[in-house]
Parts: structure tokens; C-alpha cells; sequence
């Protein structure tokens, strides 16, 4: 008799008892296993212990105004595919832009109903789940001196792989597919199953553009278009 797949493991960061119990509840009956902590280092000792399937944080915890974002970023160091999402109160630009630019996957705002945080942890999972894809299964393509690897959500550049997270990965694998070709902001938030606004898109690209500059300087293979959105320009052609 096939064993059943284990539950998905969630770690929700939410410092106030009864929202943190709704959304412990919401996603439990949708089938995840959900770990609720109501501060920062209590998350950050559980996730250091073992890591999560995807961890959902707010932004403000207790007096500390700000760390979530500390979270954020410890949780990035310790794994750069980990899908995080923001679920706060929070909603101004430069709210949203901050969590992105460390990293985060999405970001939602508290508004949202129970429905749609489901729907949104899964579609971050089921960007993760082709890790478990044997290596049978990699399909690579190369273009110049980028190579992707789709099934296990690998990027490297030459030769070596890129720290993107799940997101980012998909905003590359989306301009890179036809190289030289426009990609205008709403198509890369249809790639990475986003829904976001034109801001957000364009600190995601800021982001992956500076980790492809830590690598190499002479970096040029996201062109921006102005007024249309971006374009991959294959290394042989800058």
C-alpha cells in the first residue's frame, strides 16, 4: 500500500493570537501542516531546526516595527528557493518594494480572504514542487551564456548557478525564452503567477539584475524598454 505524501509544512509569523489562529485554521483545513509563532526568533530557531515548504510572515511583530523584514532576510540566507510571503497590513509602495527587494515570493495584505491566501501559498508550492523531479526528467536550455534548468528551477551563468529565488527564476526563465523579444510587466506577472503592480515587477528585475552583476560586471542581458518592459539580450549580442 503507497505511503501518503506528507503535509506540507508551513511557518506562519503573526504576532497577534486570533488572526494567527484564523490562518492556522484556514490552512490546516486546506491540508498543510502549520507551525504558528508569534515573533521573529522563535521562527527563526524553528526554521533553523528544519526548514519549511513555505513560511508567511507580517511585517510588524510586537514593538518591533521592522522585523519582519529582519526575518525576511535571515530566512533568505538560510535558503534561497524557500518561498516567503508577506501577509500584512502593510500596503504602501514602499512597503511592498522593501519586501521584495529582500527577497520575498509575494506580498499579500490582510484584506485578502482566506480563499486567496490559500490559492496564493499554492501557487508559490507548486512552483517548488519540480525539486522532487528525478534528474531523468531536467530539460536545460541555453541561451548564450545562461543555462536554465525548469524542473528544478536552477540558473546558471557561466557555468555558475545564481542565487534567484522561486520568483525570480521564473522572471528570468520569462524573458530569456525568446531572447531580443519584449516582455511587457503584466506578461512577466502572468510568468511567475504574480499579482502585482508595475513597482513591484521593477524591483524584482533591480534585484536579479544585481546578483547577475555580483557575478559578472559586464552584465547587460536585461534591457529595459521603456514604456513597453524588458527584454533578454543574449551575451554575444552586448
Amino acid at each position: 500500500m503507497t505511503e501518503p505524501s506528507p503535509l506540507r509544512r508551513i511557518v506562519l509569523v503573526e504576532d497577534e493570537p486570533a488572526l494567527r489562529e484564523n490562518y492556522i485554521i484556514a490552512l490546516s483545513r486546506a491540508g498543510f501542516d502549520v507551525y504558528g509563532y508569534p515573533d521573529a526568533q522563535s521562527a527563526l530557531e524553528a526554521v533553523r531546526q528544519r526548514l519549511p515548504d513555505a513560511a508567511i510572515i507580517d511585517i510588524g511583530l510586537g514593538r518591533d516595527s521592522e522585523a519582519g523584514f529582519d526575518l525576511c532576510r535571515s530566512l533568505r540566507e538560510l535558503s534561497a528557493r524557500l518561498p516567503i510571503l508577506f501577509l500584512t497590513a502593510r500596503d504602501s509602495e514602499l512597503d511592498v518594494i522593501s519586501g521584495l527587494r529582500l527577497g520575498a515570493d509575494d506580498y499579500l495584505t490582510k484584506d485578502i480572504s482566506l480563499a486567496q491566501l490559500v490559492a496564493r501559498v499554492n501557487t508559490v508550492l507548486r512552483r517548488v514542487e519540480a525539486f522532487s523531479e528525478s534528474e531523468a526528467d531536467d530539460s536545460i536550455r541555453i541561451v548564450g551564456l545562461l543555462e536554465l534548468n525548469q524542473p528544478r528551477l536552477v540558473a546558471k551563468w557561466r557555468g555558475e548557478a545564481v542565487d534567484l529565488t522561486v520568483t525570480e527564476f521564473w522572471l528570468v526563465d520569462c524573458l530569456a525564452r525568446n531572447p531580443g523579444q519584449v516582455r511587457s510587466r503584466q506578461q512577466l506577472m502572468d510568468a511567475a503567477n504574480l499579482v502585482l503592480d508595475d513597482q513591484t515587477i521593477t524591483a524584482h528585475v533591480k534585484r536579479i539584475r544585481a546578483k547577475f552583476l555580483a557575478m559578472d560586471d559586464t552584465f547587460g542581458g536585461i534591457q529595459t524598454v521603456y514604456g513597453l518592459g524588458y527584454r533578454w539580450i543574449d551575451k554575444l549580442l552586448y
